[in-house]
């Protein structure tokens, strides 16, 4: 009998685990299902900006450059853009990866630099309340000058300060999260801080797409369907079937625009798309002849740039030509209330174009400023200024794909950091910071007011709630003039 009871007792008993195992698995399997694509988007981080000043001032005497559609934000912030992952709305887990990098250098010697570091594809990670910024880093060491190349470090942690990221809706934005430096990361910055420093803050916004937008697996076409079937005809007689225009202006001037002087903006219309660091002007057509690389082509779209004191500049159908190598960019130029003008703008170097996959392509020519482009932004830059530079993708059959614009997301114009886009450049940065041997570990000096420090927002069913996480406030500056 004492056995039968224990039989009794211990079938309950166990069908009671299996219970709790089942149903401990239960919101694991809803929370891959519910999981969604991330599509578009960025992040927007100083890195530390003590370090800035250093690279730039007068002991260092470097400077830093950006790649792969990086542009500058508010004061002292890199905006990396193109966000993509996955988020789980159900458990708050979140991973975002951006493109685009950040280089370092300083202290010249000879041809070289002893300080490199490039800070590249940062990704966010957040799971269980706590997250964690990777990135590709490389980097020469400090004193020994040894270099290192390390994929996806954990950089940063992330002090989300107990705030829930579930039930998000679209888009998810984190806002001014304090970052530390892990013991990683500080190996992978080349000895230059220790763990445990405090970094500059942290702020991003991502668009998520709902189960049902988030593309499905791709299928292989059917024999009937298939790619190679279609009419991938060349252009007629060298005729463009498709082209995109990529050019930024200058990054001083777009701050020196949206800055505390001009007070302005820029709006685009004709089709032009902003992509962060650069604008895109699209539906190229006209003729490239391959053998020689002779180019002329015609783009649509409209950058008007206005402002106080009388600034008003606009920008249209940019027309590109090149020949031997060397590219001439020209647009119809108005200035107020005067008379369109075509002008040419820039020259740049189109040595590397050249044909790939159905199109001609040159990624970022170096690019500087005409005597008629001097004149057209009133004199501020002398003739030789160094411009953003040039891109351009040329479809030369009918299959033929144009890259991707930088994605900075659907929200770009609601963050509050768009106030102001006035980093300094580096040479303005070095004319002003000060003097040290070693950059800083201060805390960083974050010129622009965020209205009441670090929050998180989440926008759900179309309503964006903010947690207040500190009540620290910058003091808002920026450039005066767009200078060199």
């Amino acid at each position: 009998m004492k056995h039968a009871s224990r039989s009794r007792l211990v079938r309950p008993a166990a069908l009671a685990v299996l219970l709790a195992l089942a149903l401990a698995l239960l919101p694991l399997g809803r929370a891959r299902a519910a999981e969604h694509t991330v599509s578009g988007g960025r992040l927007d981080w100083g890195i530390k900006s003590s370090f800035q000043s250093y690279v730039t001032g007068p002991i260092a005497q470097g400077s830093w450059s950006l790649s792969g559609g990086v542009g500058t934000v508010g004061g002292s912030q890199f905006r990396f853009p193109s966000a993509s992952g996955t988020y789980d709305p159900d458990s708050g887990a979140l991973r975002t990866s951006f493109a685009g990098g950040v280089r370092f250098v300083g202290h010249k010697k000879g041809a070289s630099y002893a300080l490199d570091l490039t800070i590249s594809r940062p990704t966010v990670r957040i799971a269980g309340g706590a997250g964690t910024l990777y990135a590709d880093m490389r980097s020469k060491a400090k004193g020994s000058g040894q270099w290192s190349t390390r994929g996806q470090v954990p950089l940063a942690t992330l002090n989300l300060g107990g705030i829930s990221t579930k039930g998000g809706g679209t888009p998810i934005g984190l806002a001014h999260v304090p970052a530390t430096l892990t013991a990683q990361g500080a190996s992978a910055f080349a000895g230059y801080y220790t763990a445990g420093t405090a970094l500059d803050p942290v702020t991003l916004s991502v668009d998520v797409l709902t189960a049902a937008e988030s593309p499905a697996p791709s299928k292989s076409p059917s024999p009937s369907k298939s790619p190679a079937e279609k009419s991938a005809r060349p252009a007629k007689a060298g005729r463009i079937e498709d082209a995109a225009l990529d050019w930024g202006v200058r990054r001083t001037w777009r701050e020196y625009v949206t800055g505390p002087v001009a007070k302005g903006e820029w709006t685009l219309g004709g089709g032009a798309e902003d992509g962060g660091a650069l604008f895109r002007f699209p539906r190229g057509s006209g003729t490239y002849e391959a053998k020689n690389g002779r180019l002329d082509a015609d783009f649509t779209g409209t950058l008007r740039f206005t402002g106080a004191h009388g600034l008003d500049l606009r920008l249209a159908a940019p027309h590109v030509a090149v020949r031997d190598g060397k590219g001439t960019l020209s647009a119809k130029v108005t200035a107020g209330d005067a008379r369109a003008r075509t002008r040419t703008l820039v020259t740049f170097d189109a040595g590397k174009l050249r044909k790939a996959d159905g199109l001609a392509l040159l990624t970022e020519a170096p690019a500087h400023l005409t005597a008629e482009g001097a004149g057209v932004f009133g004199g501020v830059y002398k003739a030789g200024t160094a411009m953003d530079p040039v891109s351009l993708a040329v479809a030369l059959d009918t299959t033929a794909k144009l890259p991707a614009l930088p994605d900075i997301g659907s929200d770009a114009s609601a963050a509050p950091e768009q106030a102001a886009r006035t980093t300094p450049s580096p040479s303005a940065s070095a004319a002003g910071a000060h003097a040290s041997s070693a950059p800083g570990d201060g805390p960083p000096v974050l010129p622009l007011a965020l209205g009441g420090g670090a929050v998180v927002l989440i926008a759900a069913a179309g309503t964006a709630y903010g947690l207040k996480r500190r009540a620290a406030r910058g003091t808002a500056t920026g450039a005066t003039t767009p200078g060199d």
